[in-house]
């Protein structure tokens, strides 16, 4: 990424859910080391976890201004709630990363060989559906009327490898993902011309993260480090990524030593709804 003496994101109105932990507070800190206001989002029973990241955040960006909110992102209601909070306290949104979500280690440990799709506990599929891909609908139709009004916005949507998508013994958490693909493709074609772009960032293998059991990978050394979603998702909340839309960015392949534009031509490809 360019160095700059001026943060690109300056005053920039960023709001993450699942941002108390893991990928979320990676890319809340880089957000915030380059001038974005943050509203983080997480379940009721996430405040250690949020005190931990406020506290990072604040040692490394004092300036930075951060908002903790708590509720559950397949709520209807609650989703309204961050938006309005969020407004009420920035006085707008200009930016949101759907990152809450749900993973394999809720089903179990795939160590043993995993699942078989029909052994999967029905309650454990459809509330993995819900929060992964009801919550980030939910939370897109939300703050959607605000980047309307303003003529601009970001949505940037995590996802996951293709290979994972459709890798044996990984239902619920695959077809979730390839869900939250095809509606971000959805997304990107139905707001062309408004000012408003819908992207998809993912790692590029498994992260250093919960959503990877330690009994499947109890050597974590070759993980992808959570900060590496940083410098992809500060290029996609700027106004540098204007334009680009429809696209998915994998963290692990964004050269930052390269300019931020060649980084992101590089490391990204459009998510295909067609054969």
């Amino acid at each position: 990424m360019e160095m700059s003496t001026e943060p690109v994101l300056r005053g920039t109105v960023v709001l993450i859910t699942g941002g108390s932990r893991g990928l979320g507070r990676a890319m809340a800190l880089g957000l915030a080391l380059q001038g974005a206001r943050l509203a983080l989002v997480a379940r009721p029973s996430s405040e250690i976890p949020m005190k931990e990241t406020l506290d990072t955040i604040a040692t490394a960006s004092p300036k930075c201004e951060c908002l903790a909110l708590y509720g559950d992102v397949t709520s209807e209601e609650d989703c309204s709630r961050f938006v309005r909070q969020t407004e009420a306290h920035f006085g707008k949104v200009d930016v949101l990363i759907n990152n809450a979500g749900l993973g394999m280690p809720e089903v179990g440990p795939m160590v043993a060989g995993g699942r078989r799709f029909d052994q999967i506990d029905p309650k454990m599929w459809r509330r993995m559906m819900d929060v992964n891909v009801n919550g980030t609908w939910l939370m897109t139709r939300a703050v959607l009327p605000a980047f309307l009004r303003s003529g601009w916005g970001r949505i940037v949507n995590l996802s996951t490898s293709y290979s994972t998508m459709g890798r044996a013994g990984f239902a619920p958490y695959g077809p979730s993902k390839a869900a939250v693909e095809m509606m971000t493709v959805i997304c990107a074609r139905e707001l062309v011309g408004t000012g408003v772009t819908a992207n998809l960032l993912l790692p590029g293998g498994p992260a250093d993260t919960a959503m990877v059991a330690t009994q499947d990978r109890p050597d974590r050394e070759n993980l992808i480090r959570p900060e590496t979603m940083a410098p992809p998702a500060v290029w996609l909340c700027s106004k540098a990524s204007d334009g680009f839309t429809g696209m998915r960015v994998i963290a692990k392949a964004w050269d930052s030593n390269l300019p931020s534009a060649e980084a992101a031509q590089a490391a990204s490809g459009p998510a295909q709804l067609e054969d």
